[in-house]
């Protein structure tokens, strides 16, 4: 199939080229050089301002361009979402992050042109035995979900092996935010969502590239959005947990342009 011929509810999936996917890489090296840095900086007392100014610098020093700062009028360069916050929460001077905390960091930039975006969930100190378990199996589901994006596979696949995971450990995963296709725009199709809606997803090809997400809930997978327009909560106000990395499908298997590995 060519580009054109490979539809999402309507909206066209572009296929992109190695050339264009080393440079996805590029901006995706980015993302993961700014997240590593701020694992190491993740403490008690710090404020999700002072993170989200740290991942700005850097992202500067790479002349490259924060991807969710001005999205949609978003007004920071980080989503930070601490404990029931699932994702979108805004980075705050007031906000200081307290022992036994969780915080999802979301990152994303701009670089020649292309669009890199990764999250983490960090503990801040020792947390509860269950909330390290929330963290892994939603870590895992990320992992059982990147290992389904091969050529000739659906989409479902991967929503598939994230679903069965995350409930196979007794969580639930966000239904009403997705995943998705990405590459000179933020969000581009196709949806990748993190449970199953049957067999008739679109087929993977290679040169697709994805933003896999899940979002994951430790009680109800209900959530809302609060009054600022942004931050995302669990309705139960239990703990939520975010990971996601940016790949590609290729012949030889999914590429993880957003690894921290070295």
């Amino acid at each position: 199939m060519t580009a054109s011929d490979v539809t999402n509810r309507g909206r066209k999936i572009v296929i992109k080229t190695a050339d264009e996917i080393l440079l996805m890489h590029e901006a995706n090296l980015i993302v993961a050089e700014t997240l590593s840095m701020l694992q190491n900086v993740v403490e008690a007392g710090i404020t999700t301002w002072e993170l989200d100014n740290l991942a700005e610098k850097l992202c500067l020093t790479r002349k490259a361009k924060p991807a969710f700062k001005g999205y949609r009028g978003f007004p920071g360069s980080l989503c930070v979402s601490v404990n029931e916050e699932v994702v979108h929460g805004i980075p705050s001077r007031k906000k200081k992050l307290k022992k036994g905390d969780i915080i999802s960091i979301d990152f994303g930039v701009l670089f020649k042109g292309y669009y890199g975006d990764s999250a983490i969930t960090l503990p801040v100190g020792k947390v509860a035995h269950r909330v390290e378990e929330l963290l892994s199996a939603t870590q895992k589901g990320l992992e059982k979900g990147i290992e389904q994006a091969v050529v000739g596979n659906r989409v479902g696949d991967i929503s598939k092996a994230v679903q069965g995971y995350v409930e196979g450990n007794g969580f639930s995963v966000v239904k009403q935010f997705v995943g998705h296709g990405i590459g000179t725009e933020l969000h581009e199709a196709p949806e990748i969502p993190n449970f199953y809606q049957g067999e008739r997803t679109v087929r993977l090809l290679p040169g697709m590239v994805l933003a896999i997400e899940p979002m994951v809930n430790m009680g109800t997978h209900k959530v809302k959005v609060l009054r600022d327009g942004w931050t995302v909560i669990t309705n139960d106000k239990k703990p939520s947990a975010h990971f996601e990395h940016s790949i590609a499908v290729t012949e030889h298997g999914p590429l993880i342009l957003s690894s921290r590995e070295k």
